[in-house]
């Protein structure tokens, strides 16, 4: 057995109780884990400051000198221990909560020490916390790098004495026993031909990098592997998929579309549309079933293109289903398409999970005879009492409110399975979309229809409350009608009913019955009474909605013209541009107000000023990427992203993963199966990857 499969505990330095620990905290079992528990950052130790010359306003620094004592201040319980530290040009105190005890007999005067930490003020004084301190003079044994590296650590480590020390340490002591037995991943051609760092030498220097240059390039191999490997699964899986379904042909562009599209078409379609249609129309054409995702900012004309690839279904005298995620954007979809193919030879149903049972029945009936051409519903249409004449394409609006299991029900609904597109307004950063819907084939439609006017996002702090809701008062009586959204943190979720109610008590104060009715929409809510509030606010039987994110999805009012964001700075970027885009639905100026505190953090200003300077959706999902990571964009963090990243980053490596892709892409297309002598290694790896995650060949 290798080594590296050996259980953390017997590694020299851990021993059983901190093996719990780390297996616990940080899911370290094996050497193997610990050796591929990457360092986050790397700091040089070569700079160090002069007490005199540091400021709180300084990131971490380094400084050199010894301590010439040490004092215990305060009772039992609330002790503290504060030791003077002089490099020659000043003093500065080293603070210490906790494990008081262990480090006063651990520290000695007049020994040069190296600090490395945060320096604050308290009481006029200069301090670290909880500073890294370790002796200048290194044992012979201690693995020389001027580039420090530092690990991410819980707070239960940091208690029990963990420090990234103390992990340099035991990586030190790993790499004395496993070193032989580290072997390539990665095929000698592949290696060779991209210039890449040897596995063993890219693992050692992102651990005890030699060099800024030998650390760029063991990051650079570590990140492109990772990436790599998604990559080749994703590709090898869309290969295997196209050869294993093949798809119903839809030769025609018949009467039914031609019909729509000459007499019927509510407005020219923008060249975006024409591009997606002309893409799906091609899929559809080639024989091999389309896999496909829509992206489309709210308002760019998604549903109109739905329809038309539905006309061609039904053209090629095939039927299809829409499904959506909630019964009053089902109604929605199914009153507005109605309306859209009055006159033509098309029958339409509708099935949700209020549908009565002698509905149901005869829909049933007229579903499998073949009267019914569309079918429009929530999650009902993947019963199994749901049977289709002849099925030919599948349309999933809001895809990521349904599971992956959800979806592949669909595929069963016929002999082969149906034609596949998934939209989605919430746009996906393209890093996003190259890796969690990388087999699938994507289309953008980039531009709004003509007459849409682009809502205008300001930002107001509280205390301009007044001067908000007299804006309000004014949209009201033009015959305007308003948003007003609380956060809802799952954590808090009784806070924020509060804060909901509250608000509410304030509005009807503000805007008080008769002249005025409000309405009242949350999660606690029963669906059926949810529901009729949001139908009364639809009908414009109330002008102001006061409600949690549950209108996110699914509402479309052309009447509304404002949307009023409470404690904006609790919303992430893409949550905040979905609420924004239930506004401006109709010909009149719209607005987004936001609406904060004046106590920001830094990054809730920068979310903040990303909205107020652009309503371009991609840009904002860019952004909030940036800013909060893969895991928590709006339609990623309900499915989760199947596989974990150790190392790469989709919000700044895009990059390495474009050339992974790159290469993945050749290796696919030269041998699909992997079978040749060169790709084995690929294949075993890809192999081990997909057991030990099972969600990781499943990302759509």
């Amino acid at each position: 057995m290798s080594k590296l499969l050996s259980e953390i505990k017997y590694l020299q330095g851990v021993g059983p109780k901190r093996a719990e620990l780390l297996n616990k905290e940080i899911e370290i079992f094996t050497f193997e884990d610990m050796l591929y528990y990457f360092p986050f950052k790397h700091i040089d130790k070569t700079k160090f400051y002069k007490i005199s010359d540091i400021s709180p306003e300084l990131p971490h620094i380094q400084i050199k000198g010894t301590i010439k004592y040490t004092e215990i201040i305060g009772q039992k319980f609330k002790q503290r221990l504060v030791a003077s530290f002089f490099d020659g040009t000043d003093t500065i105190d080293l603070v210490w909560f906790k494990g008081i005890k262990w480090i006063k007999e651990s520290i000695k005067p007049n020994i040069e020490y190296i600090i490395y930490g945060k320096a604050t003020i308290f009481n006029r004084q200069m301090n670290i916390v909880h500073p890294e301190i370790e002796p200048s003079v290194k044992t012979s044994s201690e693995i020389e790098s001027s580039l420090q590296a530092h690990y991410s650590l819980t707070e239960k480590l940091r208690n029990n004495f963990f420090t990234s020390k103390s992990i340099s340490k035991i990586q030190q002591a790993l790499f004395n026993v496993v070193s032989s037995d580290i072997y390539e991943t990665l095929p000698f051609y592949l290696v060779e031909k991209l210039n890449l760092l040897p596995l063993n030498k890219a693992l050692f220097n992102i651990h005890f990098p030699q060099s800024t240059e030998l650390l760029n390039k063991a990051q650079f191999r570590l990140k492109f592997e990772e990436l790599f490997y998604i990559q080749l699964n994703i590709l090898k899986l869309k290969y295997n998929t196209t050869k294993k379904f093949a798809g119903y042909k839809f030769p025609v562009v018949g009467e039914v579309f031609n019909t729509f599209f000459k007499n019927k078409l509510p407005f020219e379609l923008t060249n975006a549309q024409k591009k997606v249609i002309k893409e799906m129309r091609k899929d559809m054409g080639s024989g091999k079933q389309m896999n496909r995702l829509l992206q489309g900012d709210v308002g760019s004309g998604k549903t109109l293109v739905a329809l038309m690839i539905i006309l061609i279904a039904i053209d090629n005298n095939f039927q299809a289903c829409l499904m959506v995620p909630t019964e009053i954007l089902a109604n929605q979809h199914f009153v507005s398409i109605s309306k859209l193919i009055q006159g033509l030879n098309v029958e339409i149903g509708i099935l949700t999970g209020s549908s009565k049972k002698s509905e149901r029945n005869v829909l049933h009936q007229k579903l499998q005879d073949g009267t019914i051409n569309i079918l429009i519903g929530t999650h009902a249409l993947i019963e199994d009492t749901v049977k289709f004449k002849n099925l030919g394409l599948v349309i999933i609006d809001e895809q990521h409110r349904f599971g992956v299991v959800q979806r592949a029900k669909m595929w069963a609904k016929n002999t082969n399975p149906p034609h596949m597109l998934v939209m989605t307004a919430t746009p996906i950063p393209r890093t996003l979309a190259m890796t969690v819907y990388g087999d699938l084939d994507v289309s953008v439609i980039d531009e709004l229809p003509p007459g849409r006017k682009s809502i205008k996002t300001v930002h107001y702090f509280d205390s301009k409350r007044l001067v908000v809701y007299g804006f309000i008062e004014k949209q009201i009586k033009l015959g305007r009608q308003i948003y007003v959204v609380y956060p809802l943190i799952e954590e808090s979720e009784t806070l924020d009913y509060k804060d909901l109610m509250d608000g509410y008590d304030s509005l009807s104060r503000e805007f008080p019955l008769p002249e005025y009715s409000i309405g009242v929409v949350h999660g606690r809510m029963k669906p059926h009474d949810k529901d009729l509030e949001m139908q009364r606010f639809v009908e414009g039987k109330t002008q102001i909605l006061i409600a949690t994110t549950v209108i996110e999805v699914g509402v479309d009012v052309p009447n509304a013209s404002v949307m009023l964001i409470e404690s904006t700075e609790r919303f992430g970027l893409s949550q905040l541009h979905q609420l924004r885009g239930r506004v401006g639905r109709g010909a009149e100026q719209s607005f987004c107000i936001l609406m904060t505190s004046f106590k920001l953090s830094n990054e809730a200003r920068k979310r903040i000023n990303i909205m107020v300077q652009t309503n371009n959706g991609f840009e904002i999902a860019e952004a909030d990427m940036r800013l909060r990571g893969p895991g928590d964009i709006e339609g990623t963090q309900q499915s989760g992203i199947p596989f974990d990243l150790r190392i790469a980053n989709l919000g700044k490596d895009t990059q390495i993963l474009q050339y992974a892709r790159d290469i993945a892409e050749k290796v696919i297309n030269n041998d699909p199966l992997l079978e040749n002598s060169n790709n084995i290694i690929l294949k075993n790896n890809l192999e081990k990857m997909t057991s030990t995650n099972k969600e990781w060949s499943v990302i759509s």
